[in-house]
Parts: structure tokens; sequence; C-alpha cells
């Protein structure tokens, strides 16, 4: 496997280089800017680059926007990004056109070379790795900005129920629930969803809309 390693820091660039050569993994070549990158993948042509996020000579995105423009010119170009922080809103950025050949590692896992090797042969055959702390975070801003996370799950079933327009008294026979019961998780749901106290059918109506425009899961 031949590796093209890109990364402003030259301590930090010799060490990975390092160890790649000590799993057996060639690098061709290493940059220090975008620029110098861009040169390298067009002379090397490697089967995976590394490429750090924050990149000179702002610092910010530089790194991730050559990543973009390598994808674009040579859209097989396997692309491992390193950052030195959560940053999962990067991440959808990186694979908003697709996550085959991309991942997105945290540089505190370079220190573990099995894990990095591991991460670098899974892009070069086309797959995709993201750092679990990343996806976390990803999942944790996803709950964070769904306002049914905070159902139960049986206020879960009977808000479904509502929204297929079934009555108090259809969802307590459905569920197995007393109509006392049924109107306490209504009051619980609403509450929940901070819709405002007024006539209960525009309460229902609004939990029906909250509940249809919910983000919706991928698997």
């Amino acid at each position: 496997m031949r590796v093209v390693i890109a990364d402003d820091a030259p301590l930090f660039r010799t060490a990975v280089a390092h160890l790649l050569a000590d799993a057996g993994v060639e690098v061709v070549a290493q940059a220090a800017d975008v620029p110098t990158l861009v040169a390298a993948v067009e002379t090397h042509r490697p089967d995976v680059v590394v490429v750090d996020v924050r990149m000179p000579p702002t610092f910010t995105v530089e790194g991730l926007e050559g990543a973009r423009m390598l994808r674009n010119a040579h859209p097989r170009q396997a692309i491992v990004m390193l950052s030195q922080h959560v940053e999962s809103h990067y991440v959808a950025e990186l694979l908003r056109d697709g996550a085959a050949g991309l991942g997105y590692l945290l540089k505190e896992r370079v220190a573990d070379g099995d894990e990095l090797i591991e991460a670098l042969e899974r892009v070069a055959a086309g797959g995709s790795v993201i750092d679990a702390a990343v996806v976390e975070a990803m999942l944790s801003a996803a709950t964070a900005n769904d306002p049914l996370a905070t159902l139960s799950e049986r206020e879960g079933e009977v808000l479904e129920l509502i929204a297929q327009g079934r009555s108090n008294a259809a969802i307590a026979r459905r569920l197995f629930l007393t109509a006392r019961t049924v109107e306490s998780h209504i009051r619980s749901i609403f509450a929940k969803l901070g819709l405002p106290e007024e006539h209960d059918d525009n309460r229902r109506v609004l939990a029906v809309l909250t509940y249809v425009r919910r983000p919706r899961r991928t698997h």
C-alpha cells in the first residue's frame, strides 16, 4: 500500500511515516500544505492520502477542502482525514457526496498503529471509517435535534396512533390501556413537545406535525 501524508507539523508527519513504514506501508511523499499535497498525489497516485483537517495558511478547513479537490479530480482516491478534536460537522461535509473510500479519525488514534493500518486498508478497499467518538457526537446531536427523543416508548406508541387518526378510546383498546391512562400519556406528550395550552384538537394536530417532520434515521 502506497500512502501520501499531509500535515503541517514535521514531527507528526515523520512519526506517522515511521509507524507506517514499520508496518510495511510505503510512504511515497509528505506534504506540509495543500498545494504540495495535490502535486504529490498527481505525481505518485497513492492508494491512500492521510491529511490533517486544519492546514496552512489559516489552519481552518484547508485540509478538508484539499480532500474535496482530490476527490473531484480522482473520485476513487481513498482519503483518511485526521483531526485534533471531535468536529462532527466536518464529517458531514466530507461525506456529503458519498462515504466510499473515506475515513475520519482523531489524531490520538494514530498512536495505535494497528488501528491506523486497519483504517487505511479499509478505505483503500473502498470502505469507510469514522472515529467512534465522532459517531457518538453525531448521534448525540441528532438526538438533541429530535423533539421526540424525550418521549417514553409508550408515549411514542400513543403519538404514532394519534398520527394514524385514532381516537383516545381506540388508542386505549389498541394498547390495552384505560382511557384515563391514555389521556395522561397525551398530556405528557403535549408537555414534552412544548405545545401551547389551547384546544386539545389543535394540540393533536401540532403533535402529529412534529411526528411526521421528525428526523429520519437510516440504517
